[in-house]
């Protein structure tokens, strides 16, 4: 179960590398940067990722990874207010093998693998 909650940790942090700087998504748009996802940044204790809403807001989704807690913000880029629009302990989200997944489910196919060896 640890390797899942790691798992999802750590592919979090692949995606915040895996996009455009945080500090780039702050300014307006411009010179031909025509990005869905906006930016992302990390500190040694929070991940920052940031997405375009087009609808003229932006969204910022905090996550503490040592928390296991996430936050999301949207904020408007007219008047430049922020709304907190949820917040959410993962921890126990986690630790759920799979949910909604489809088949087949993960445990299906660690069967067959068993059954391979």
């Amino acid at each position: 179960m640890r390797g899942l909650a790691g798992g999802v940790m750590l592919g979090l942090v692949a995606l915040a590398l895996g996009i455009v700087g945080f500090a780039d998504a702050q300014g307006p748009r411009g010179g031909g940067h025509d990005r869905a996802a906006q930016g992302a940044a990390s500190s040694s204790e929070l991940l920052a990722l940031s997405h375009d809403g087009g609808d003229g807001r932006q969204q910022i989704t905090i996550v503490d990874p040592r928390q296991r807690v996430m936050a999301v913000y949207h904020v408007d880029r007219a008047s430049g207010a922020l709304q907190l629009k949820s917040v959410r302990n993962v921890q126990w989200d986690l630790l759920i093998e799979d949910y909604n997944s489809g088949s087949p489910a993960p445990r299906d196919i660690r069967a067959l693998k068993d059954q391979q060896r």
